[in-house]
């Protein structure tokens, strides 16, 4: 698929069919989230005072994670404004949502809104895209990463997910700290390092054996569940030049009941067509999206997607295949080839078009080769 469209475009002609309500803040989403907050003082409470055996702490150890992981979906929703317009109210609503996960509001709306939304897929603008072959080229500790055997490798990254989200947030906070004013810095610092110092409270309040099921397991069990989404919504589509969420994108399906609790978060090309509209009305939005444009629109079950992510890497080449490296085994992305039920690669080799040998320098380097 090479004729993108800006999000804009389809967000324009898709516009006059939504009622208008669907563009107005939903605050009944605050009932959802009061109720996770009930929950999560609850269950820290039961853990914190009472003595009770490890299989119940473990138990509640589980609701707690489920919880911080769905008050970190509404705080995303909350910060995109449609809970809640009045700026200060949003923040403040946003930052005890993300308070589980230790994410400031001033952070998360430059890295998630300001940057992601605007630059979704792009190679350098992206914080969150997966780099090229170019970039491994340029750096030698992805370059000595990608020469690990890929199953090794994959299987790490799947169980570094119990603490990936946790890790991209504190790099975020180094990589955009120099981008805010000097005025603003404080503040990003301030509400960056709150959230930790009363978890660390915690701790010093009622121990490591308390504190562990009471806050560092749930927060393993809520990175796990926020990054099995956020892995799929765009690493098996290519890199783009144009913000084309239905070629840039991926939305999940998972049980009704799932959905509802987790605030549609699964609906992610939905999400990046209508950024300012409460995730209460995606499903009316994928209604539309499938009438229009059938052949445009990636959709599949969360656990095809994760089977997927596993049996794929994640470097790109050409922006529109992955790559590994090591063995020069290339796979379609969505829109390019990717069947997620018959993932099968072809070799580099192989390519009836040969490619320059500047490029096959920069793919020997990316390999670990450069000196063969």
């Amino acid at each position: 698929m090479n004729d993108f469209h800006p999000f804009g475009w389809y967000a324009a002609k898709m516009a006059p069919h939504l009622p208008k309500k669907a563009f107005q803040p939903v605050k009944s989403r605050l009932f959802g989230g009061l109720a996770y907050v009930g929950l999560v003082i609850a269950g820290i409470l039961a853990v914190s005072l009472f003595h009770l055996h490890p299989v119940w702490n473990l138990l509640i150890s589980v609701v707690l994670g489920f919880s911080f992981a769905a008050l970190g979906f509404l705080g995303h929703e909350i910060l995109h404004g449609t809970v809640v317009r009045t700026p200060w109210l949003r923040d403040l609503l946003g930052a005890i949502a993300f308070w589980p996960l230790c994410t400031g509001p001033k952070l998360w709306r430059k890295w998630h809104n300001a940057s992601h939304h605007v630059h979704t897929q792009h190679e350098e603008k992206d914080p969150d895209a997966w780099p090229s072959m170019e970039k491994l080229a340029k750096s030698r500790l992805l370059s000595w990463v990608y020469r690990i055997p890929f199953p090794i490798r994959a299987s790490f990254a799947f169980s570094s997910l119990s603490v990936m989200f946790t890790v991209h947030s504190i790099r975020m906070l180094f990589y955009f700290f120099k981008d805010f004013r000097r005025k603003n810095r404080a503040v990003v610092l301030f509400q960056f390092f709150l959230p930790w110092a009363t978890w660390l409270g915690l701790l010093w309040l009622v121990g490591w054996e308390k504190w562990f099921f009471a806050f560092l397991l749930p927060l393993l069990v809520a990175n796990t569940i926020v990054m099995s989404y956020i892995s799929t919504n765009h690493r098996l589509n290519p890199l783009v030049p144009v913000n084309d969420p239905l070629a840039n994108s991926l939305s999940v399906t998972v049980p009704k009941w799932v959905d509802i609790l987790h605030f549609h978060f699964s609906h992610h090309t939905e999400h990046h067509l209508f950024p300012a509209m409460s995730s209460k009305y995606y499903p009316l939005v994928k209604t539309y999206i499938k009438q229009m444009w059938p052949d445009r629109y990636h959709e599949m079950p969360m656990g095809k997607a994760l089977a997927a992510l596993w049996k794929t890497p994640r470097v790109y080449y050409e922006h529109n295949e992955l790559i590994e490296p090591k063995q020069g085994h290339v796979y379609g992305t969505l829109g390019n080839g990717l069947d997620p039920d018959r993932i099968v690669h072809r070799e580099l080799e192989t390519e009836k078009q040969p490619r320059s040998a500047k490029k096959r320098a920069k793919t020997k380097k990316a390999a670990g080769q450069g000196n063969l």
